[in-house]
């Protein structure tokens, strides 16, 4: 550690390589643009190296700036996450809650509108994801998740049981009276999930129909639904991911039970903020109230 060069030299080189500017990292940083720029040279002179190329009215890189600043600003995410794991986030940080596309598409638009409307004083800041992942990767507060509830280290909170259904445009509604009715039409798969299209068919008695059915496959429920929507054909989908859709029905009554659903999970050992706990609260008791 003690070959390192001071970390206001490096924090000024990271900030002026992001905005190749060091009147814009001066901002950043509350120091004037000569300050940056004095602790750069001090910085190169450290490293033996030149970090930029100076241009009359702009920046560049050099070889070695580019190489390393990847480094730098890997060094620094790992500090300030090592930081909020330890110590907890600042107290007026954003709530981040990670989900699906296809659930931030569905009923958690829904309910977020509603918490937003009795919470004013909470930023919730959403995030994306299509299969669960590290924490401490995005600085997660807490997360939804589809399957069976054993996640080690993770405090789970079950948000109804599940249940699969078809789904479908209006149109196509109106061509389905029985299951057997779907031969001839295309089945929408999403893949990744244990139960699927073969095993509703089973269930409604026309077992190996898919055989006489057309097939489209995707990687997200998002993309099946919103096929569906448009006409495309029969989307199987979870029933949380269908409510509150106007642009799709269900043309059967038949839904199939399934092992997996959706969960709310949080780390156990992280000390959750007063913002954390009521955003977590409201999730939870929305789930019960299904």
């Amino acid at each position: 550690m003690m070959s390192l060069p001071p970390i206001l030299w490096m924090q000024a080189f990271e900030a002026a390589a992001r905005t190749l500017s060091f009147t814009q990292a001066g901002r950043e940083l509350g120091v004037t643009q000569s300050a940056v720029s004095q602790r750069i040279r001090l910085l190169e002179d450290r490293l033996g190296q030149a970090l930029f190329v100076r241009h009359p009215r702009s920046l560049s890189l050099t070889p070695a700036g580019q190489a390393w600043l990847p480094s730098i600003q890997e060094a620094f995410t790992r500090i300030a996450e090592g930081t909020a794991e330890v110590f907890g986030p600042h107290p007026d940080a954003p709530v981040t809650l990670r989900a699906t596309p296809a659930v931030q598409a569905g009923w958690l638009a829904t309910e977020l509108t509603h918490f937003h409307r009795r919470h004013r004083d909470v930023t919730v800041r959403l995030v994306s994801a299509v299969w669960p992942g590290d924490f401490s990767a995005e600085g997660v507060d807490m997360e939804i998740r589809y399957g069976q509830g054993d996640w080690p280290d993770m405090e789970a909170v079950l948000l109804n049981e599940e249940v699969m259904l078809p789904v479908c445009a209006p149109g196509v509604a109106r061509q389905l009276h029985k299951p057997e009715d779907l031969a001839g039409h295309t089945l929408l798969h999403a893949a990744g999930f244990a139960l699927g299209w073969p095993s509703w068919l089973s269930l409604a008695g026309v077992e190996g129909l898919e055989a006489r059915c057309a097939s489209f496959i995707c990687d997200t429920q998002v993309a099946t639904l919103a096929l569906a929507a448009r006409g495309a054909g029969v989307a199987l989908t979870h029933r949380r991911l269908f409510e509150g859709r106007d642009d799709l029905v269900a043309p059967f009554a038949l839904s199939m039970p399934t092992d997996e659903a959706f969960w709310l999970v949080r780390p156990r050992a992280r000390a959750p903020r007063p913002a954390c706990d009521a955003l977590w609260a409201w999730l939870r008791d929305m789930g019960e109230l299904d």
